[in-house]
């Protein structure tokens, strides 16, 4: 599996132009909680996949990542569509740099799991930690919207099993509501679908993806949620 860290410090244009063949998620996220004049923040917001669609419904939104090279496109593309109520942030997500009781709505789109995994021995620590940010964070009526995966290259949802407690805690621990959507990639043909493949997912399922001429290559994602009642 190639380094995600490193692709997001020294390659985010490149997962940039990944993440842009995959669909819009501005519906489902107004599904749960409508955006109109709402404070929010995106924790690990990368390359703005998230906050591009949010930012112009928001009051103010908070753009928050650890790659400061990520947050750097974020920026430009805030920039250019000529939004003036943002900021970045370079932050942990186990130590946000935001007031108390700051935000209506905070999302994040599979950024938790990289420290809330089974292969991180302090993993629920860290989704302790994180979640009482969250929970310091938010008002007393606010939503917090959490975006993982249930495997790529997969039809229906296929949770890798180092993220499975994740999954578990949230759920019956936290007492998230869940339910999964499809997400699947659309590329321009096959060669960019190998490439990008390849770049981020590894070997083996960029060798599927030429096999199989995959030019859509099936996702399905996780969404998690509370809300107030």
């Amino acid at each position: 599996m190639p380094d995600h860290t490193r692709i997001y410090k020294q390659e985010a244009a490149q997962y940039d132009e990944l993440i842009s063949k995959q669909p819009e998620l501005k519906e489902v996220i107004e599904e749960i909680q409508p955006l109109s004049g709402l404070d929010i923040v995106d924790m690990g917001a990368g390359t703005g996949r998230l906050t591009m669609v949010l930012a112009p419904e928001a009051k103010t939104i908070i753009a928050l990542d650890a790659s400061e090279a990520m947050l750097q496109i974020t920026a430009e593309r805030l920039v250019d569509a000529c939004l003036t109520n943002w900021t970045t942030k370079v932050a942990d997500h186990r130590k946000l740099p935001l007031d108390d009781q700051s935000a209506d709505l905070i999302v994040s789109g599979w950024s938790m799991g990289y420290l809330a995994n089974t292969d991180e021995p302090e993993w629920e620590q860290n989704l302790d930690m994180i979640i009482s940010e969250i929970q310091r964070v938010l008002r007393p009526n606010g939503t917090v919207i959490i975006f993982e995966t249930l495997g790529t290259g997969h039809e229906t949802p296929s949770a890798p099993d180092f993220l499975k407690a994740y999954y578990a805690k949230l759920v019956d621990v936290y007492g998230f509501s869940h339910r999964w959507i499809r997400t699947d990639y659309e590329f321009d043909h096959i060669q960019q679908a190998e490439r990008l493949t390849r770049f981020f997912f590894g070997e083996e399922l960029a060798d599927r993806v030429v096999e199989q001429h995959l030019v859509r290559l099936p996702e399905c994602a996780g969404i998690w949620w509370l809300s107030p009642d």
